[in-house]
């Protein structure tokens, strides 16, 4: 043979699928116990996730708060939990393979069974699966010329962890019915041994001020840091934030005639960076004396670069599902959240929020849905984890039967490189190569050639190319003529 190859290898974790899914959950309410049901909030956390043969499951609990109104009138609120197990196939899954799961309650519906009102909720999962990989790269090709640059490989880490938020501030309100919240990565960092993450909790309080419903709105900052052993030089990290949990007390000052309230969170975390490591790789070769069937491998990750935040203000028609009219007083607009999916250049979907108001003197409530579509401007390279919170919503009748509304949306966006290494993973003799024996030849050139392409074309290595065309501008316009020069062997 007139080759001979050297490899290098070692092993890299990659992202190898992304698996999204959905399930139902129901929980029960007795209705003897409960009036007319007025809003459901669901609060979904994982427990969870573990990838065999196959498949993928993953578990967690599904907490429901019913607010509806007794016989009086007043507004109460009862609370359910249930512990859920589902799962999801794919044939690439392995037991040695990690997941990182989302898990989020899409929907909420209510209906009647009997004497027992029944929540359904669709609970949706993005699942995230990483495995380690074999890496074999080529290092020398002794008998070819070689075509070497300097790339970067990346190797994908993840991290998870909990970490608890509290807050304390006073409420123009009596009581509170349900605390719901979102919560947003707004930078994340890593540090030797820990991940840094930043960012601000979204919290809508249904509450009840002189016997009706309101809703009180806050933003609450949070710094948190969990451990992550794998972690040794700065990086910036893509991250996801879960309410795992949330609590509020709420006593009442009537001297002040305000309600103290004492929240505390469980903030659940799941993300990624990326090692990387920048090596001399092996993009093309070719022998002067024997035909070479080239192998190659191609790596692509999407690192990111930088997390950026958007605020925007939407507004315009939105739709219900009861009929309002004049007759109709808006009382709160609770419990609002964003459903999105990816555009071309931003992001469109709908906010939703739950609407209380009065009729006759009793309290009743329906869905509202506003439409919106946001472009993000300022994005320089691939789309990572898009997180969505929405701060407050107004509603209003523009005519009657006709409603208005407007929110204010916080858009945490992953900025992320796309990239991309293509290296030669093997080389093999396949023949010989049948070589001009003229002391001279005459080249003449495709247009756009580089020197690498011309060196390869006429077998010759790049600096024997220069050294007997010294007036050639590479890339060539097909105008040239390339001497090659072939010294008599002896």
């Amino acid at each position: 043979m007139s080759i001979s190859t050297q490899y290098s290898t070692g092993t890299y974790t990659r992202r190898i699928a992304v698996i999204k899914s959905q399930s139902i959950v129901e929980i029960r309410f007795s209705g003897q116990d409960v009036g007319e049901a007025v809003a459901v909030y669901p609060q979904v956390s994982l427990s969870s996730c573990e990838v065999a043969s196959g498949r993928v499951t993953y578990g967690g609990r599904l907490v429901c708060t019913l607010v509806y109104a007794d016989e009086s009138g007043n507004l109460c609120r009862v609370q359910k939990g249930a512990e859920f197990s589902h799962f999801a196939d794919d044939d690439a899954l392995a037991p040695a393979h990690k997941g990182l799961c989302t898990l989020t309650a899409e929907k909420a519906q209510i209906k009647r069974d009997g004497s027992l009102y029944v929540v359904a909720v669709v609970v949706g999962a993005e699942i995230s699966v990483f495995a380690s990989a074999e890496r074999s790269m080529l290092a020398e090709v002794d008998g070819a010329i070689l075509k070497r640059e300097n790339a970067k490989l990346y190797s994908a880490v993840t991290f998870s962890g909990e970490s608890e938020v509290e807050d304390d501030f006073d409420c123009n309100a009596e009581d509170v019915l349900i605390p719901s919240a979102e919560a947003l990565v707004l930078d994340c960092n890593c540090r030797p041994g820990a991940v840094e993450i930043n960012g601000e909790i979204y919290l809508s309080l249904l509450a009840v001020r002189g016997g009706k419903p309101v809703c009180l709105d806050r933003i609450i900052p949070f710094k948190s840091e969990i451990a992550c052993e794998d972690a040794l030089l700065a990086r910036k990290a893509s991250c996801r934030a879960e309410i795992k949990e949330i609590s509020v007390k709420a006593s009442v000052n009537e001297e002040k005639g305000k309600c103290g309230v004492e929240l505390v969170a469980q903030l659940g975390f799941n993300g990624q960076y990326f090692d990387e490591e920048e090596v001399s790789i092996i993009e093309d070769a070719f022998s002067p004396d024997a035909k070479l069937q080239l192998a190659y491998a191609e790596e692509t990750c999407e690192p990111c670069t930088e997390i950026k935040v958007y605020s925007e203000r939407i507004n315009g028609l939105c739709a219900t599902k009861a009929k309002l009219d004049y007759t109709c007083a808006f009382l709160a607009a609770a419990m609002p959240r964003a459903e999105f999916a990816r555009s071309s250049d931003g992001i469109e979907g709908s906010v939703s929020a739950t609407l209380l108001y009065e009729q006759n003197g009793e309290v009743h409530s329906t869905e509202v849905n506003l439409p919106f579509s946001v472009t993000l401007n300022g994005l320089s390279g691939a789309c990572g984890d898009i997180g969505v919170a929405v701060c407050g919503v107004n509603i209003r009748q523009r005519a009657e039967g006709e409603c208005e509304a407007e929110a204010v949306l916080k858009i945490s966006v992953s900025d992320c490189e796309t990239g991309s290494v293509k290296y030669l993973s093997d080389a093999t003799e396949c023949g010989e190569v049948t070589r001009c024996d003229s002391a001279l030849s005459v080249y003449i050139p495709a247009s756009g050639d580089g020197l690498w392409d011309t060196a390869k074309k006429l077998l010759q290595s790049p600096d024997e190319i220069q050294a007997t065309n010294p007036d050639l501008t590479f890339p060539l316009t097909g105008k040239e003529r390339i001497l090659v020069y072939r010294p008599k062997q002896a």
